[in-house]
This record gives structure tokens, C-alpha cells and sequence, in this order.
């Protein structure tokens, strides 16, 4: 009989692309297995593309308000009949899950109370996500797990008509965390900076960063505003075609630079990059307690210029 198994990852986006090690290391100790993801709308179609998932369920993430929801999922969820669960979410909400597989609870990777391979490390919460993770698994007898790789994401980003160097600028962020972005008139000086020096800007964001964009390209009139116009498979190749890559702490920056973007990220005192930064050979971090401490000419030395 065929092994079901089942891997909880229903975010951030930051989080769900660092959860790509992983999932590759599950799917390479399960050869075999039909492999199941649990995760919200916003990841599902970015799930469906990835190699390592034989069906993409999404989690609505139903609260007591709406107890019907949560008990239909309850049912899917004994209905999978999963021999193992890996919990890379490690939440309240998904260690509720094991408990809703009551009384027939499968093999659990996780931190549930009851769990049958239990993360026990009592410092996880002071690791990076990435070790975290690796820890986690290793724990479950996965001992290798390679650094996230999205590149099977990648799109034709022909269309954007992109000169051959340019340097991706990543200037929002949530709109509830003001504090994690460098101001917007920094990013204007560095994109004349970047202009003046023959490499050409290009914005890319999300929704909260169009008036951002807009006062930015207003100033820069050489820079490409692609800001709302790229989804998650154009950053990846965007992050595959730069020349460098400069952005605030955000979900974009994770997929620019697991794409394999040379990158400068940017954090403030609102987020610890020990726990959460992207990681590769070519990231550096900058971190001020107040981004607005953070000189331009600060930046514009990180690049790779000689």
C-alpha cells in the first residue's frame, strides 16, 4: 500500500520558500509516497508547481467563528488516512490538527503535545528557520536537507523587455509594518545612484508598495516599475536574470534571492535576521535599530562594483 503523507505549511511567504529544503528532503526519504501539502490560498498555486507534492489541499484557516469549516477539514484530514505528518508549521493552530485526527493519530513531526517524533529542542525558538526545520527533521530520521531551491517556479519574463543589467530594488512590505522599510526617498537616491553608474532599476512589490513605486519611478523616469505586475514564478526568474538585488525584510526578497540574486537586505530593530533571513553566499544584511539611520551610501557600497 502506497505511504500517505502529509507536510503542514501555510505560511508566510518567507517562510513557505524556506520550507522548500525540506519538502525536498520529505519527498527524497519518500521516494514512493503519495505526498500531500496543507496550506492557504495564497501558496497553493506556488505548491502545485513544486515537484515534491502529489495534491495541494488549502487550509481556509477556519476559526471557531465558523465551526463547520473547522470540522470539515477535520474530516478531510482523517479522511487522507496520512501514515506521517510533518508540521513545518509548528503552530498553535496546526499542533490542533493532531488532535483533531483523534483517536487515529499518524506518525507526527512536530511540536504537538502527544506528537510521535517531537521536536524536543528547547532552544528552537532561538534558531533560524532554516536550522530550526532541519533540526525538526533530523529529529523525524532526515538527516539531509539541501537549501530551498524554487527554482521550478521560474517563468518567461521576456515580456518585461528588460535590459541585460539591472538591479532589482525591493522597496515595500506589509503595510502594518511600517517600521521594516527603509524610506522611499532612499530608495530614490539609490536608483539615481544606480542609473548614474549604467545599471538600470526595477521595482518590484506587491499591492502596498504601488504608491511607493510610483513616487520612486516619478523621481528615477530610467527605472522599470513592475510593482503589481509580477507574481510569485517572475520574481523567482527576475531573481535568476539580475545583477544584484537590494530590498527591504520581505516575502519577495526570499524568492529574488533563493532564485539565486547576489542581495542586500535590510533590517530594523521590528525583525531579527538570525531567525528569519534569507540565506545564501552572495546576502548580505544590514541592520539599523531605525532603518531611517541607514545611509544610501551604506547600500551602494554593497555592491559589487570591481
Amino acid at each position: 500500500m502506497t505511504e500517505r503523507i502529509l507536510i503542514i505549511k501555510l505560511g508566510a511567504l518567507g517562510d513557505f520558500v524556506q520550507a522548500m529544503g525540506p519538502a525536498a528532503a520529505i519527498r527524497a526519504h519518500h521516494p514512493q509516497a503519495h505526498i500531500t501539502l496543507l496550506t492557504t490560498p495564497a501558496y497553493a498555486e506556488l505548491g502545485r508547481h513544486a515537484p515534491y507534492f502529489d495534491a495541494v489541499w488549502v487550509d481556509e484557516r477556519a476559526g471557531w467563528t465558523r465551526p463547520w469549516a473547522l470540522f470539515a477539514l477535520a474530516r478531510r484530514l482523517r479522511g487522507g488516512a496520512f501514515d506521517r505528518v510533518y508540521d513545518l508549521q509548528t503552530s498553535d493552530r496546526s499542533s490542533l490538527y493532531f488532535h483533531l485526527l483523534w483517536p487515529r493519530h499518524p506518525q507526527w513531526s512536530g511540536v504537538a503535545a502527544g506528537a510521535s517524533h517531537p521536536h524536543a529542542n528547547p532552544d528552537r525558538d532561538r534558531m533560524h528557520t532554516i536550522d530550526r526545520q532541519r533540526d525538526q527533521l533530523a529529529m523525524a530520521g532526515i538527516d539531509a536537507v539541501p537549501p530551498p531551491d524554487v527554482s521550478w517556479a521560474a517563468t518567461d519574463i521576456s515580456r518585461f523587455r528588460l535590459p541585460d543589467r539591472f538591479v532589482l530594488l525591493v522597496p515595500g512590505g506589509s503595510r502594518h509594518r511600517p517600521e521594516k522599510r527603509w524610506p522611499a526617498g532612499r530608495f530614490m537616491r539609490l536608483a539615481s545612484f544606480l542609473t548614474n553608474i549604467g545599471l538600470t532599476p526595477v521595482l518590484v512589490g506587491g499591492s502596498d508598495d504601488i504608491a511607493a513605486g510610483a513616487e520612486i519611478a516619478r523621481d528615477c523616469p530610467a527605472a522599470y516599475n513592475l510593482i503589481g505586475r509580477t507574481g510569485f514564478g517572475d520574481l523567482v526568474a527576475l531573481g535568476r536574470a539580475c545583477f544584484y538585488a537590494i530590498g527591504n525584510d520581505t516575502g519577495p526578497m526570499h524568492l529574488i534571492v533563493a532564485g539565486g540574486a547576489p542581495a542586500t537586505v535590510l533590517y530594523s530593530a521590528a525583525s531579527d535576521p538570525g531567525l528569519t533571513a534569507p540565506r545564501g553566499a552572495r546576502v548580505t544584511i544590514l541592520r539599523r535599530a531605525d532603518l531611517g539611520d541607514l545611509p544610501v551610501e551604506a547600500v551602494a557600497a554593497t555592491l559589487p562594483l570591481r
